[in-house]
């Protein structure tokens, strides 16, 4: 036991020896290597102060003045979708700022104004680069993508594809007003996939979990139909 408390200062003692040895060997480099550190921390601040704010900025105006031309009393969805002199659109915002907020949302609403002037590849397209995010609002917006795309599918005549879209903008937004309506989508597009019992089971969810849904008031007669 004796030889072993002699041991431990000395073992302790030539740890501290080679510590400090290391540090007056390498004392240059474990400087520089720190200054490294501290200018790449100040870099990576002035990058998010001079750059990515204003890149989100400026994203954000510029997806306001499509907007604007999209929700207007007569929307012109060719307008807000490619911009003009006057206004970026959300094509522009895609380009510019894709890697943004704003530019994630652009590649919604592009999806939704191909959508309304009849280009299904293209919506499909875009609807599908969109990224879900995080947030009630955002959960709103992900069941509307979803159910777009489900849409896009039914026209396609993919209805196991619908189906599967629909189901995913259930789960997205779980309310009263969303999730019955994509439940009874995705019961129809089950049923004309000739898919009857797992669409008889989404029309009986309807009844149990959402009864005072305007859907629900169908839900039995839909149920009705497959018997």
């Amino acid at each position: 036991m004796a030889k072993q408390n002699i041991a431990e200062p000395e073992a302790l003692g030539q740890a501290m020896s080679k510590t400090e040895l290391f540090f007056e060997n390498n004392g240059r480099k474990v400087t520089y290597a720190f200054l490294a550190l501290l200018v790449l921390g100040l870099a990576i601040y002035g990058y998010r102060a001079l750059v990515v704010t204003p890149r989100v900025e400026k994203a954000a105006e510029l997806i306001a003045e499509a907007q604007a031309r999209f929700n207007a009393e007569t929307p012109d969805f060719e307008l807000a979708l490619n911009g003009d002199a006057n206004g970026a659109g959300f094509l522009d915002v895609i380009d510019q700022y894709g890697s943004t907020a704003s530019g994630n949302l652009a590649k919604h609403y592009a999806g939704i104004c191909y959508l309304r002037t009849g280009d299904l590849e293209q919506a499909a397209a875009y609807l599908k680069k969109f990224k879900t995010v995080k947030g009630l609002a955002g959960a709103v917006i992900n069941a509307q993508n979803w159910g777009l795309q489900g849409d896009i599918a039914v026209e396609m005549g993919d209805y196991k594809a619908a189906a599967d879209f629909f189901k995913k903008a259930v789960e997205a937004a779980d309310n009263n007003v969303t999730a019955p309506l994509y439940l009874r989508k995705a019961g129809m597009a089950e049923q004309a996939a000739g898919n009857t019992e797992a669409a008889k089971k989404l029309y009986e969810q309807i009844t149990t979990q959402y009864p005072a849904s305007m859907e629900a008031r169908d839900a039995d007669k839909l149920i009705g139909s497959i018997r």
